[in-house]
């Protein structure tokens, strides 16, 4: 799994993230702080097992993959990148303490799938 830094865009779109909440597999995560964060490049089934039209559709269940992110992130304080905005939440690319980067961690866990759209420069797991 990848142990990524924050690095590229300027500081003002990175910060800090304590996870009180999982929403679903791919977010929203909310943030004490305010935020709620989509991470960026994945996609995870929705809770109801549905997939978007013109999403990738990974073969785990929305209820693991939201488990699994819970695992990972819940308690946590991520260092984030933002990347954009969705629906009202911040896209980013998220690291816990331990440098582990949760966009990564989701795909190759096999919860989520890798969205090439949002990656075009290949930078998760790198």
């Amino acid at each position: 799994m990848s142990t990524g830094r924050l690095d590229g865009p300027a500081a003002r779109d990175r910060f800090s993230c304590t996870v009180t909440t999982v929403h679903d597999g791919d977010g929203p995560i909310w943030c004490a702080e305010g935020p709620k964060i989509r991470l960026t490049a994945i996609a995870a089934r929705e809770l109801d097992e549905t997939c978007s039209p013109g999403h990738p559709c990974p073969s785990a269940t929305g209820a693991a993959a939201q488990a699994a992110l819970e695992d990972l992130a819940l308690g946590h304080v991520l260092q984030c990148q933002k990347t954009g905005t969705s629906y009202g939440r911040v896209t980013a690319w998220c690291w816990r303490e331990d440098g582990l980067e949760l966009n990564c961690a989701m795909v190759e866990g096999g919860w989520a799938l890798r969205w090439d759209k949002f990656d075009p420069d290949d930078r998760m797991c790198g």
